[in-house]
Protein backbone atom coordinates (compact mmCIF):
# COMPACT_ATOMS: atom_id res chain seq x y z
CA UNK A 1 0.00 0.00 0.00
CA UNK A 2 1.28 3.31 -1.05
CA UNK A 3 1.29 6.15 1.75
CA UNK A 4 0.89 9.81 1.22
CA UNK A 5 0.28 12.67 3.49
CA UNK A 6 -2.69 14.08 1.66
CA UNK A 7 -5.07 12.46 -1.18
CA UNK A 8 -7.24 14.76 -2.96
CA UNK A 9 -9.98 13.37 -5.19
CA UNK A 10 -10.88 15.08 -8.58
CA UNK A 11 -9.06 16.90 -11.41
CA UNK A 12 -11.24 19.54 -12.43
CA UNK A 13 -10.45 23.44 -11.80
CA UNK A 14 -11.02 23.09 -8.18
CA UNK A 15 -9.74 19.74 -7.37
CA UNK A 16 -6.44 21.17 -9.16
CA UNK A 17 -6.57 24.40 -7.99
CA UNK A 18 -7.04 23.13 -4.14
CA UNK A 19 -3.88 20.23 -4.63
CA UNK A 20 -1.56 23.66 -6.12
CA UNK A 21 -2.23 25.63 -2.95
CA UNK A 22 -2.13 22.55 -0.92
CA UNK A 23 1.83 21.80 -2.37
CA UNK A 24 3.13 25.38 -1.94
CA UNK A 25 1.47 25.67 1.54
CA UNK A 26 2.81 21.81 2.34
CA UNK A 27 6.17 22.08 0.40
CA UNK A 28 7.40 19.09 2.79
CA UNK A 29 4.00 16.74 2.56
CA UNK A 30 3.47 14.00 -0.50
CA UNK A 31 0.37 15.09 -1.57
CA UNK A 32 -1.23 13.01 -4.53
CA UNK A 33 -4.50 13.84 -6.86
CA UNK A 34 -6.42 11.47 -8.05
CA UNK A 35 -8.84 11.43 -11.26
CA UNK A 36 -10.79 9.30 -12.57
CA UNK A 37 -11.18 10.72 -16.69
CA UNK A 38 -7.33 9.77 -18.83
CA UNK A 39 -7.40 13.74 -18.70
CA UNK A 40 -7.79 16.57 -16.53
CA UNK A 41 -10.90 18.90 -16.82
CA UNK A 42 -13.39 16.32 -19.15
CA UNK A 43 -16.64 17.60 -17.27
CA UNK A 44 -17.84 20.71 -16.07
CA UNK A 45 -14.38 22.36 -16.06
CA UNK A 46 -14.08 21.81 -20.29
CA UNK A 47 -17.56 22.14 -20.69
CA UNK A 48 -17.91 25.83 -19.11
CA UNK A 49 -18.81 28.98 -20.82
CA UNK A 50 -15.44 30.41 -20.01
CA UNK A 51 -16.65 33.53 -18.42
CA UNK A 52 -14.98 35.12 -15.45
CA UNK A 53 -17.76 36.55 -13.75
CA UNK A 54 -17.54 39.55 -11.62
CA UNK A 55 -20.30 38.62 -9.32
CA UNK A 56 -23.58 40.45 -10.11
CA UNK A 57 -25.84 37.58 -8.72
CA UNK A 58 -24.98 36.63 -5.42
CA UNK A 59 -26.45 37.81 -2.07
CA UNK A 60 -24.02 39.95 -0.27
CA UNK A 61 -22.04 38.62 2.43
CA UNK A 62 -22.18 34.73 0.55
CA UNK A 63 -19.53 32.53 0.04
CA UNK A 64 -20.22 32.90 -3.87
CA UNK A 65 -19.93 37.06 -3.53
CA UNK A 66 -16.75 36.59 -1.93
CA UNK A 67 -14.67 33.87 -3.58
CA UNK A 68 -16.20 35.41 -7.26
CA UNK A 69 -14.81 38.88 -6.42
CA UNK A 70 -11.52 37.31 -5.31
CA UNK A 71 -11.64 35.10 -8.01
CA UNK A 72 -12.25 37.11 -10.87
CA UNK A 73 -9.03 39.32 -10.06
CA UNK A 74 -6.59 36.50 -9.27
CA UNK A 75 -8.14 34.81 -12.59
CA UNK A 76 -7.09 37.67 -14.59
CA UNK A 77 -3.75 38.00 -12.97
CA UNK A 78 -2.89 34.64 -13.65
CA UNK A 79 -3.90 34.71 -17.52
CA UNK A 80 -1.72 38.04 -17.73
CA UNK A 81 1.29 36.11 -16.37
CA UNK A 82 0.98 32.78 -17.59
CA UNK A 83 0.60 34.11 -21.22
CA UNK A 84 -3.18 32.75 -21.30
CA UNK A 85 -5.93 34.44 -23.44
CA UNK A 86 -8.21 36.56 -21.58
CA UNK A 87 -10.49 39.60 -22.46
CA UNK A 88 -12.81 41.95 -20.16
CA UNK A 89 -15.19 42.02 -22.53
CA UNK A 90 -17.81 43.16 -20.44
CA UNK A 91 -21.40 41.82 -19.68
CA UNK A 92 -24.51 43.51 -20.50
CA UNK A 93 -27.91 42.47 -18.51
CA UNK A 94 -30.51 43.85 -21.15
CA UNK A 95 -34.33 44.46 -19.87
CA UNK A 96 -36.68 43.95 -22.55
CA UNK A 97 -39.61 45.37 -21.13
CA UNK A 98 -41.57 47.43 -17.43
CA UNK A 99 -40.57 44.58 -15.16
CA UNK A 100 -37.37 43.66 -16.23
CA UNK A 101 -36.34 47.52 -15.95
CA UNK A 102 -37.51 47.41 -12.43
CA UNK A 103 -35.45 44.06 -11.57
CA UNK A 104 -32.56 46.05 -13.11
CA UNK A 105 -32.34 48.27 -9.98
CA UNK A 106 -32.11 46.02 -7.49
CA UNK A 107 -29.08 44.14 -9.34
CA UNK A 108 -27.70 47.58 -9.53
CA UNK A 109 -28.13 47.68 -6.06
CA UNK A 110 -26.34 44.45 -5.47
CA UNK A 111 -23.36 45.28 -7.54
CA UNK A 112 -22.72 48.06 -5.43
CA UNK A 113 -23.17 46.30 -2.26
CA UNK A 114 -20.99 43.31 -3.92
CA UNK A 115 -18.44 46.16 -4.85
CA UNK A 116 -18.66 45.86 -8.65
CA UNK A 117 -18.54 48.60 -10.76
CA UNK A 118 -22.14 48.92 -12.86
CA UNK A 119 -23.22 51.22 -15.13
CA UNK A 120 -26.84 51.75 -16.01
CA UNK A 121 -27.93 52.48 -19.76
CA UNK A 122 -31.00 53.96 -21.80
CA UNK A 123 -32.31 52.36 -24.40
CA UNK A 124 -30.32 54.22 -26.97
CA UNK A 125 -27.22 54.04 -24.97
CA UNK A 126 -27.71 50.53 -25.31
CA UNK A 127 -28.07 50.82 -29.06
CA UNK A 128 -24.85 52.80 -29.35
CA UNK A 129 -23.29 50.11 -27.86
CA UNK A 130 -24.32 46.80 -29.62
CA UNK A 131 -26.49 48.10 -32.54
CA UNK A 132 -28.21 44.68 -32.81
CA UNK A 133 -29.51 44.44 -29.57
CA UNK A 134 -32.96 45.82 -28.97
CA UNK A 135 -34.08 46.44 -25.08
CA UNK A 136 -35.43 49.31 -23.34
CA UNK A 137 -32.30 49.37 -21.11
CA UNK A 138 -28.91 47.61 -19.90
CA UNK A 139 -26.69 47.21 -17.00
CA UNK A 140 -23.49 47.17 -18.06
CA UNK A 141 -20.39 45.26 -15.59
CA UNK A 142 -17.08 46.08 -17.21
CA UNK A 143 -15.09 43.72 -14.87
CA UNK A 144 -16.64 40.39 -16.71
CA UNK A 145 -14.41 38.69 -19.02
CA UNK A 146 -13.53 35.56 -20.82
CA UNK A 147 -10.60 32.83 -20.89
CA UNK A 148 -10.03 29.40 -21.76
CA UNK A 149 -10.38 27.33 -18.08
CA UNK A 150 -9.29 24.07 -19.39
CA UNK A 151 -5.87 25.96 -20.10
CA UNK A 152 -6.12 27.58 -16.64
CA UNK A 153 -6.36 23.99 -15.22
CA UNK A 154 -3.70 22.32 -16.94
CA UNK A 155 -1.04 25.31 -16.48
CA UNK A 156 -1.79 24.63 -12.58
CA UNK A 157 -1.40 21.18 -12.60
CA UNK A 158 2.02 21.87 -14.36
CA UNK A 159 2.91 24.64 -11.20
CA UNK A 160 1.79 21.19 -8.90
CA UNK A 161 3.58 18.84 -10.33
CA UNK A 162 6.90 21.03 -10.62
CA UNK A 163 6.02 22.07 -6.84
CA UNK A 164 6.05 18.67 -6.22
CA UNK A 165 2.87 17.03 -6.09
CA UNK A 166 1.88 13.40 -8.46
CA UNK A 167 -1.23 13.23 -10.24
CA UNK A 168 -2.44 9.63 -10.94
CA UNK A 169 -5.28 9.48 -14.18
CA UNK A 170 -7.38 7.05 -15.58
CA UNK A 171 -8.34 6.09 -11.60
CA UNK A 172 -11.63 6.04 -10.31
CA UNK A 173 -12.13 5.89 -6.61
CA UNK A 174 -14.19 2.87 -5.86
CA UNK A 175 -14.14 3.09 -2.21
CA UNK A 176 -13.22 5.14 0.81
CA UNK A 177 -12.40 3.78 4.82
CA UNK A 178 -11.84 6.07 7.32
CA UNK A 179 -10.07 5.01 10.58
CA UNK A 180 -8.31 6.67 13.31
CA UNK A 181 -5.09 8.27 12.01
CA UNK A 182 -6.07 8.21 7.78
CA UNK A 183 -8.51 7.43 5.51
CA UNK A 184 -8.00 4.32 2.41
CA UNK A 185 -8.50 4.80 -0.53
CA UNK A 186 -9.55 2.14 -3.29
CA UNK A 187 -8.49 3.04 -6.76
CA UNK A 188 -8.83 0.27 -9.81
CA UNK A 189 -8.26 -2.65 -7.72
CA UNK A 190 -5.25 -0.98 -5.58
CA UNK A 191 -5.42 0.47 -1.86
CA UNK A 192 -3.58 3.84 -0.98
CA UNK A 193 -3.09 5.67 2.05
CA UNK A 194 -3.50 8.94 3.11
CA UNK A 195 -3.45 10.95 6.43
CA UNK A 196 -6.25 13.75 4.64
CA UNK A 197 -8.44 13.36 2.00
CA UNK A 198 -9.56 16.38 0.48
CA UNK A 199 -12.57 15.50 -2.06
CA UNK A 200 -13.66 17.80 -5.27
CA UNK A 201 -16.06 15.44 -6.91
CA UNK A 202 -18.43 17.34 -9.04
CA UNK A 203 -21.05 15.25 -10.35
CA UNK A 204 -20.25 12.46 -7.77
CA UNK A 205 -19.94 15.03 -4.70
CA UNK A 206 -22.61 12.78 -2.85
CA UNK A 207 -21.59 9.24 -3.83
CA UNK A 208 -17.94 10.44 -2.57
CA UNK A 209 -19.56 11.40 0.41
CA UNK A 210 -21.64 8.21 1.16
CA UNK A 211 -18.62 6.29 1.02
CA UNK A 212 -17.42 7.82 4.18
CA UNK A 213 -21.47 7.89 5.73
CA UNK A 214 -21.13 11.56 6.04
CA UNK A 215 -24.61 12.16 7.18
CA UNK A 216 -25.18 14.40 3.72
CA UNK A 217 -29.28 15.49 2.82
CA UNK A 218 -28.66 16.46 -0.73
CA UNK A 219 -28.45 14.56 -3.73
CA UNK A 220 -26.73 15.42 -6.91
CA UNK A 221 -28.97 16.11 -9.79
CA UNK A 222 -27.23 16.92 -13.10
CA UNK A 223 -29.02 20.05 -15.28
CA UNK A 224 -27.96 19.61 -19.26
CA UNK A 225 -27.22 22.93 -20.53
CA UNK A 226 -27.47 22.68 -24.35
CA UNK A 227 -25.50 25.45 -26.23
CA UNK A 228 -25.55 26.28 -29.83
CA UNK A 229 -22.52 28.05 -31.83
CA UNK A 230 -23.72 31.20 -33.94
CA UNK A 231 -22.41 30.65 -37.59
CA UNK A 232 -19.06 32.71 -38.74
CA UNK A 233 -21.00 35.07 -40.43
CA UNK A 234 -22.64 36.25 -37.12
CA UNK A 235 -19.05 36.23 -35.16
CA UNK A 236 -19.70 40.26 -35.06
CA UNK A 237 -23.02 40.32 -33.64
CA UNK A 238 -22.27 41.56 -29.99
CA UNK A 239 -19.07 43.32 -28.71
CA UNK A 240 -20.17 42.07 -25.08
CA UNK A 241 -21.60 39.18 -23.48
CA UNK A 242 -25.23 39.46 -23.69
CA UNK A 243 -27.75 38.42 -20.66
CA UNK A 244 -31.33 38.84 -20.10
CA UNK A 245 -32.07 39.77 -17.14
CA UNK A 246 -32.97 37.03 -14.41
CA UNK A 247 -36.27 36.13 -13.51
CA UNK A 248 -36.13 35.61 -9.65
CA UNK A 249 -38.84 32.77 -9.57
CA UNK A 250 -36.85 30.85 -11.76
CA UNK A 251 -33.82 28.57 -10.84
CA UNK A 252 -31.55 29.41 -13.42
CA UNK A 253 -30.11 32.66 -15.56
CA UNK A 254 -31.94 32.04 -18.84
CA UNK A 255 -30.14 32.02 -22.35
CA UNK A 256 -27.68 34.36 -23.17
CA UNK A 257 -25.21 35.12 -26.32
CA UNK A 258 -21.39 34.75 -24.94
CA UNK A 259 -18.39 35.53 -26.79
CA UNK A 260 -16.07 33.00 -26.68
CA UNK A 261 -11.94 33.61 -25.90
CA UNK A 262 -11.67 32.01 -29.71
CA UNK A 263 -13.81 34.24 -31.23
CA UNK A 264 -16.73 32.30 -31.70
CA UNK A 265 -20.32 33.65 -30.14
CA UNK A 266 -22.22 30.82 -28.54
CA UNK A 267 -26.28 30.91 -27.94
CA UNK A 268 -27.68 29.33 -24.13
CA UNK A 269 -27.52 27.59 -21.95
CA UNK A 270 -31.01 25.81 -21.33
CA UNK A 271 -31.37 23.58 -18.41
CA UNK A 272 -33.18 20.49 -19.11
CA UNK A 273 -32.97 17.63 -15.94
CA UNK A 274 -30.32 14.96 -17.04
CA UNK A 275 -30.95 11.52 -16.68
CA UNK A 276 -27.13 10.39 -16.37
CA UNK A 277 -24.91 12.60 -14.63
CA UNK A 278 -21.83 12.37 -17.41
CA UNK A 279 -24.20 11.88 -20.32
CA UNK A 280 -23.32 14.44 -22.88
CA UNK A 281 -25.11 12.82 -25.99
CA UNK A 282 -28.61 13.76 -27.86
CA UNK A 283 -30.60 10.35 -25.85
CA UNK A 284 -28.67 9.69 -22.65
CA UNK A 285 -30.05 6.89 -19.82
CA UNK A 286 -28.30 5.32 -16.85
CA UNK A 287 -30.29 3.19 -14.64
CA UNK A 288 -28.29 3.97 -11.65
CA UNK A 289 -28.57 7.89 -11.86
CA UNK A 290 -32.19 7.87 -12.80
CA UNK A 291 -32.95 5.44 -10.06
CA UNK A 292 -30.92 7.64 -7.42
CA UNK A 293 -32.97 10.87 -8.48
CA UNK A 294 -36.28 9.41 -8.60
CA UNK A 295 -36.15 7.82 -5.69
CA UNK A 296 -34.93 10.96 -3.43
CA UNK A 297 -37.43 13.38 -2.35
CA UNK A 298 -36.04 16.57 -2.70
CA UNK A 299 -36.18 15.65 -6.50
CA UNK A 300 -40.17 15.52 -7.07
CA UNK A 301 -40.27 18.62 -4.75
CA UNK A 302 -38.40 20.88 -6.82
CA UNK A 303 -39.93 19.45 -9.67
CA UNK A 304 -43.45 20.11 -8.57
CA UNK A 305 -42.47 23.59 -7.77
CA UNK A 306 -40.89 24.53 -11.01
CA UNK A 307 -43.00 22.35 -13.30
CA UNK A 308 -43.88 24.78 -15.68
CA UNK A 309 -40.42 26.35 -16.55
CA UNK A 310 -39.08 22.77 -16.45
CA UNK A 311 -41.65 21.61 -19.17
CA UNK A 312 -40.96 25.11 -20.92
CA UNK A 313 -37.37 23.70 -21.03
CA UNK A 314 -38.09 20.46 -22.17
CA UNK A 315 -39.53 21.75 -25.09
CA UNK A 316 -37.63 24.36 -26.35
CA UNK A 317 -34.96 21.65 -25.91
CA UNK A 318 -36.99 19.61 -28.32
CA UNK A 319 -37.82 22.56 -30.88
CA UNK A 320 -35.53 24.99 -31.94
CA UNK A 321 -37.91 27.36 -32.69
CA UNK A 322 -38.91 27.96 -28.79
CA UNK A 323 -34.72 28.30 -28.17
CA UNK A 324 -34.77 31.04 -30.78
CA UNK A 325 -37.94 32.50 -29.43
CA UNK A 326 -35.77 33.07 -26.36
CA UNK A 327 -32.51 34.69 -27.95
CA UNK A 328 -34.35 36.87 -30.23
CA UNK A 329 -36.42 38.60 -27.44
CA UNK A 330 -33.19 40.77 -27.22
CA UNK A 331 -31.21 39.83 -30.51
CA UNK A 332 -33.94 39.63 -33.36
CA UNK A 333 -31.37 39.69 -36.24
CA UNK A 334 -30.21 35.79 -35.58
CA UNK A 335 -32.32 33.23 -37.66
CA UNK A 336 -32.60 29.57 -37.18
CA UNK A 337 -30.02 28.62 -40.23
CA UNK A 338 -27.57 30.83 -37.86
CA UNK A 339 -27.36 27.94 -34.83
CA UNK A 340 -25.07 25.15 -35.16
CA UNK A 341 -24.06 22.52 -32.95
CA UNK A 342 -22.11 23.20 -29.69
CA UNK A 343 -21.17 20.72 -26.76
CA UNK A 344 -23.42 20.08 -24.11
CA UNK A 345 -22.57 20.90 -20.39
CA UNK A 346 -23.77 19.22 -17.52
CA UNK A 347 -23.98 21.31 -14.08
CA UNK A 348 -23.97 19.74 -10.68
CA UNK A 349 -26.58 20.90 -9.09
CA UNK A 350 -27.36 19.71 -5.30
CA UNK A 351 -30.32 19.55 -4.32
CA UNK A 352 -31.88 19.28 -0.67
CA UNK A 353 -34.28 16.85 1.04
CA UNK A 354 -36.54 19.18 1.33
CA UNK A 355 -36.55 20.57 -2.50
CA UNK A 356 -34.31 23.39 -2.19
CA UNK A 357 -31.67 23.85 -4.89
CA UNK A 358 -28.43 25.42 -3.15
CA UNK A 359 -26.91 28.05 -4.55
CA UNK A 360 -24.31 28.14 -2.54
CA UNK A 361 -21.21 26.82 -2.09
CA UNK A 362 -21.61 23.48 0.24
CA UNK A 363 -18.85 21.69 2.29
CA UNK A 364 -19.21 18.55 4.02
CA UNK A 365 -16.32 16.83 6.46
CA UNK A 366 -15.13 13.88 8.66
CA UNK A 367 -11.95 13.89 11.35
CA UNK A 368 -10.27 12.98 8.32
CA UNK A 369 -11.97 14.49 5.80
CA UNK A 370 -13.12 17.46 3.90
CA UNK A 371 -15.82 17.66 1.03
CA UNK A 372 -16.61 19.90 -1.46
CA UNK A 373 -20.47 18.73 -2.15
CA UNK A 374 -21.75 22.01 -3.84
CA UNK A 375 -19.67 24.09 -6.27
CA UNK A 376 -21.96 25.90 -8.30
CA UNK A 377 -21.25 28.70 -10.62
CA UNK A 378 -18.99 30.77 -10.61
CA UNK A 379 -16.98 27.65 -9.42
CA UNK A 380 -14.31 28.10 -12.42
CA UNK A 381 -14.07 32.06 -11.60
CA UNK A 382 -13.59 31.34 -7.84
CA UNK A 383 -11.20 27.93 -7.71
CA UNK A 384 -8.44 29.86 -5.92
CA UNK A 385 -10.74 31.15 -3.42
CA UNK A 386 -12.06 28.16 -2.60
CA UNK A 387 -8.68 26.34 -2.55
CA UNK A 388 -7.55 29.17 -0.13
CA UNK A 389 -10.85 27.96 1.97
CA UNK A 390 -10.21 24.08 1.84
CA UNK A 391 -6.28 24.81 2.59
CA UNK A 392 -6.99 26.52 5.83
CA UNK A 393 -9.78 24.41 7.20
CA UNK A 394 -6.93 21.70 6.56
CA UNK A 395 -4.74 23.30 8.21
CA UNK A 396 -6.94 24.11 11.06
CA UNK A 397 -7.70 20.31 11.17
CA UNK A 398 -4.01 19.17 11.05
CA UNK A 399 -3.25 21.60 14.29
CA UNK A 400 -5.92 20.13 16.07
CA UNK A 401 -4.20 16.34 15.81
CA UNK A 402 -0.98 17.38 16.15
Amino acid sequence: MIHYDIILIGGGIVGVATAWQLQRRFPEASILLVEKEPALGRHQTGRNSGVIHAGVYYAPGSLKADFCRRGAAWTLEFCRQERIPCEQCGKLLVATDDVELDRLQDLEDRCRLNGISAERLTERELRRREPDIRGRGALLVPATGITDYGRITAVMAARFREAGGTIRLASPVWALEEAPRGIRVRVAGESLWAAWVLVCGGLMADRLARMLHLPIDFRIVPFRGEYYRLAPGCRDIVRHLIYPVPDPALPFLGVHLTRMIDGSVTVGPNAVVGWKREGYGRVNFSPRDAWEMLTFTGFWKVAREHLGSGLAEMRDSALTRGYLRRVRKYCPRIQASDLRPYPVGIRAQAVGRDGRLVHDFLFAESPRSLHVCNAPSPAATSAVPIGEYLCAKLARKMAAHA
